[in-house]
């Protein structure tokens, strides 16, 4: 089965885009609209890289809000040249796929040459706009903002984004402008949320686009160009349905004492919540000589603390030539044990080599998740795991399962009633995990085991009779 049999592009509400000069508060003015801190927001200039998109809803009506990054010249600063050109074609994407756009402005600036160039460029791709000044936390700068009407726009719209204010007025007329093309009368159903986690550097976003086809994601050599965790809507397929889905591209993950900004550090706090959020999981790894680094394990460690579904995808097998997928696996297994549940993909996402095995692999795993798991036939595959290989003895005695019971699914988490809490072994519950694992075939699928000890109801009962029997002789 090909990537493009798995994922295919989902259906969008009208999408409105957020565009102006960097420092400007596109991100506060986006978070201000969705309603919670969704963009990563800092009066650093150029936080912002990647287009972010979330949907919203006012006045009954839904949509598709973008921010993106900020458009112009940051002279004097490392990097920027080509940072400048990666926002501007996120921009321009942006721009091409919106039904309409918002233009933002600073009041307090007032106008500047920036702001007049990007309203050219805005209004050469021929799309709808309107202007917002935003930081208009007065009347003198509500007033003040009337200046403009330089750049052409007949109406401006003064907004605070700390305050909310304006922002109905904004959002009213914005949506008068687009098309009728919305969903709100249908029931927006709930989304398969994928995670794409790894250390810097991995391929994550390169990934991403591989697997849509498309340059969504700004990628490069330097570690920490991805900040905000970006989403990308898509169908997933397995059982011959199309089943709604977003891809979660996150920033790197690095050692906390190495995180050296505010901005990054948000971006981790991002990628973590990321993973917390997800239904699965795909770790991306690097498949050169002793690529594993302690990073990855500790991502590995988030990743089984988390209890998610997990899919290792092992990236640039082009720099590993002449070594079998074997040999790589046996390395791989060696140096992540505790996520031996997670089955392994090996690809080049730059030569988009073997994406249809690991697209395939996803949608196996997505599937696996919905298997239903009876009582009796969970009781039955621990019983015959047992006499299988039996408990260890401890002391003078040994593990006995009364009774097992299914409390949660998304991952599978089973409570298992014992005899004694001191008898169970760590690499005899492990044991049972994969036991378990095996039997309703959950191959990366983690299964979690809460052992309990039994409550002695017979004491419980002649306590209580016991108590009767005194309440009768008063």
């Amino acid at each position: 089965m090909s990537e493009k049999e798995n994922f295919t592009p989902l259906k969008r509400c009208p999408v409105i885009a957020i565009v102006g000069r960097p420092n400007v508060g596109k991100s506060s003015l986006f978070n201000a609209i969705i309603g919670r801190r969704f963009a990563i927001v800092h009066e650093m200039s150029g936080v912002t890289r990647d287009r972010v998109s979330a949907s919203g809803r006012f006045e009954e009506r839904k949509f598709t809000l973008v921010d993106t990054g900020g458009l112009g010249e940051m002279k004097g600063k490392r990097n920027i040249d080509m940072w400048d050109s990666g926002i501007a074609e996120q921009v321009s994407a942006a721009v091409e796929n919106a039904d309409l756009l918002i233009m933002v402005a600073d009041a307090q600036a007032g106008v500047t040459p920036l702001d007049v160039d990007v309203a050219q460029r805005l209004r050469a791709s021929g799309k709808k706009i309107l202007f917002a000044a935003n930081k208009c936390d007065s009347d003198e700068l509500k007033n003040d903002a009337a200046e403009f009407t330089r750049l052409g726009f007949s109406k401006i719209y003064p907004v605070c984004s700390l305050h909310k204010g304006g922002i109905n007025a904004l959002l009213h007329d914005a949506l008068a402008l687009c098309p009728a093309k919305d969903y709100s009368g249908e029931e927006e159903p709930s989304k398969i949320r994928i995670a794409i986690v790894g250390r810097p550097n991995v391929g994550k976003s390169s990934l991403v686009n591989a697997l849509i086809g498309d340059q969504r994601l700004m990628t490069s050599p330097i570690a920490g160009t991805t900040r905000d965790a970006v989403d990308v809507d898509f169908n997933l397929k397995y059982n011959g349905v199309d089943h709604p889905a977003v891809l979660v591209d996150t920033a790197g993950l690095r050692k906390t004492a190495k995180v050296d900004t505010v901005v990054e550090l948000f971006s981790v706090m991002r990628a973590k919540s990321a993973i917390e959020r997800a239904d699965l999981v795909v770790m991306v790894l690097e498949a050169g000589a002793d690529a594993i680094t302690a990073q990855d394990r500790r991502i590995a460690g988030l990743i089984e603390k988390a209890g998610k579904a997990c899919v290792l995808a092992v990236n640039k097998i082009d720099l590993r030539p002449g070594v079998s997928m074997k040999e790589m696996q046996t390395e791989l297994r060696s140096e992540l044990p505790n996520l031996s549940y997670a089955p392994a993909e090996f690809i080049s996402a730059k030569n988009h080599q073997m994406l249809d095995r690991l697209t395939g692999r996803i949608a196996e795993v997505m599937e696996q998740l919905d298997t239903e798991i009876t009582t009796g036939v969970l009781n039955r595959v621990i019983g015959d795991a047992m006499e299988r290989n039996a408990p260890p003895v401890i002391g003078n005695a040994s593990l006995k399962v009364y009774y097992a019971s299914l409390v949660a699914m998304r991952p599978p988490k089973i409570r298992l009633f014992v005899n004694r809490m001191n008898l169970v072994a760590d690499n005899y519950a492990t044991y049972l995990q994969k036991q378990i694992r095996n039997a309703f075939d959950l191959n990366g699928i983690p299964v979690l085991l809460e052992f309990r000890a039994r409550p002695k109801k017979v004491v419980i009962r002649q306590h209580e009779s016991s108590a009767r029997k005194g309440r009768k002789r008063r």
